[in-house]
């Protein structure tokens, strides 16, 4: 991890995210006084589940993956947020903790913002307050999503979702499978790194995807949703 201060050539000045676009111009100062620039690398922690959080972080370039453990180290990777996304939102307005782990799939670029200078211009601005809780509520809901997959879903239509998910016009100009390793989608789907290898050559056999290397290309996308919807 590094700071990165106001006279490097990557330092970010202005603010100008669409999701800060409905701040005053003195909120915007305010959250340019409270605000840090980190650069974490590839492998590092952006945050840890349990850990005391004073403060959110919003992702400026990079990507890293969100996932929850429990006490036997197992984990589960629930969403990848890229720029524009932000990382702790939970720790403004519920308990004053990650409740998930961050860890930065490749450099990754944050701020680190106070959250008590968040919290006091979401009691003020309320079209920014309404905009922050559908942010937390779409990661609430995604959380429900990965709770429901594990309850009704079978391994073949868990595999189909995270392959959806991963070659989705969200990350159409990210090289997402480059930069995970078979136990990342493993842990998406929520089984051993062997089984998900199996998994995957199954699909490739099928002709439903092409491996290179660490690379996976998706020749049947309708067969993919319907192996999703079978579960």
């Amino acid at each position: 991890m590094q700071t990165i201060l106001e006279t490097d050539n990557n330092f970010v000045c202005e603010i100008d995210a669409p999701c800060f676009q409905s701040l005053t111009q003195d909120e915007i100062e305010i959250v340019k006084r409270s605000r840090t620039q980190v650069q974490f690398w590839k492998g590092e922690n952006l945050a840890k589940q349990g850990a005391f959080a004073s403060y959110i972080l919003f992702v400026i370039k990079g990507l890293a993956k969100i996932y929850v453990e429990d006490e036997s180290d197992r984990k589960y990777n629930i969403t990848i947020v890229q720029a524009g996304d932000f990382v702790g939102l939970s720790a403004v307005f519920e308990k004053p903790v990650f409740e998930y782990s961050a860890v930065a799939i490749t450099d990754t670029q944050v701020y680190l913002v106070d959250k008590s200078a968040l919290y006091n211009i979401i009691h003020k601005n309320s079209d920014f307050a309404y905009k922050m809780m559908l942010r937390y509520s779409n990661i609430d809901r995604s959380l429900h999503e990965t709770i429901k997959k594990l309850i009704f879903k079978q391994m073949n239509g868990r595999m189909a979702d995270v392959l959806l998910y991963l070659s989705s016009e969200r990350f159409a100009n990210e090289e997402i499978f480059i930069n995970l390793s078979r136990k990342d989608i493993a842990d998406f789907v929520g089984i051993s790194t062997e089984s998900a290898v199996k998994l995957l050559k199954s699909f490739e056999k099928d002709e439903i995807i092409k491996l290179e290397e660490k690379n996976i290309h998706i020749l049947n996308k309708k067969m993919l949703e319907e192996i999703s919807k079978r579960g």
